[in-house]
């Protein structure tokens, strides 16, 4: 989850810096897009704006979500990056996951989506400390995040419907967040520099 250009270098490193030589591509690009844009369309959902965005998330759920996730955190591990792997590819199980809830017909009741909703909220709490030595908008997404599943979990326990939508909004916070991080770093790996900030972690 660093913004590299096309020849792996850290284009968001200080000058001074040393910068890691990587055998691949940053994946990160694409696996916070796969996050954004699927995260953005339930987050519609859930906030109650647009119903429709329930079902029309799970094809994204499935393929961008999900396959395309965890193909980015494969190739994060394939990049030595311990962090960006486990992100990527946890969230995009998560996707899987909830494809898979939604379309095999089995019912889970409200106290079944909260504690899948809480379990997902308290490994983003931990990723959220590991974040704190990537880079800014890295650890904002966390941040935003962790609160999005907590604020869905307490909806789902108590079936109120206002908790679940202000994790709806948070939801769409997270999203653009993960979108910033995404588009800067394919415009910095295009342009060959650090167009747009990330504020690495000092």
């Amino acid at each position: 989850m660093t913004a590299l250009n096309d020849s792996n270098r850290d284009v968001n490193a200080p000058a001074n810096i040393p910068v890691a030589v990587l055998p691949f591509g940053d994946p990160g690009a694409l696996g916070l897009g796969a996050f954004a844009l699927t995260t953005f369309v339930l987050s519609f959902f859930n906030t109650g704006w647009i119903e429709g965005a329930g079902g029309s998330v799970l094809g994204l759920a499935l393929f961008y979500g999900g396959i395309a996730q965890v193909i980015a955190g494969i190739w994060e591990f394939a990049n030595k990056n311990t962090f960006g792997a486990t992100a990527f590819i946890s969230y995009g199980s998560f996707w899987l996951a909830y494809w898979f809830l939604a379309t095999s017909g089995n019912k889970v009741d409200a106290p079944g989506v909260g504690i899948f909703l809480l379990a997902w909220a308290i490994f983003t709490l931990y990723m959220t400390y590991a974040a704190l030595k990537t880079n800014r908008v890295i650890l904002s997404v966390f941040v935003a995040l962790t609160l999005t599943f907590l604020l869905l979990a307490l909806g789902a326990f108590a079936t109120s419907a206002t908790l679940t939508h202000i994790g709806g909004y948070l939801g769409v916070i997270t999203a653009l967040l993960a979108w910033y991080g995404s588009f800067a770093t394919v415009v910095n790996s295009t342009h060959k520099r650090g167009v747009l900030p990330v504020w690495p972690a000092r």
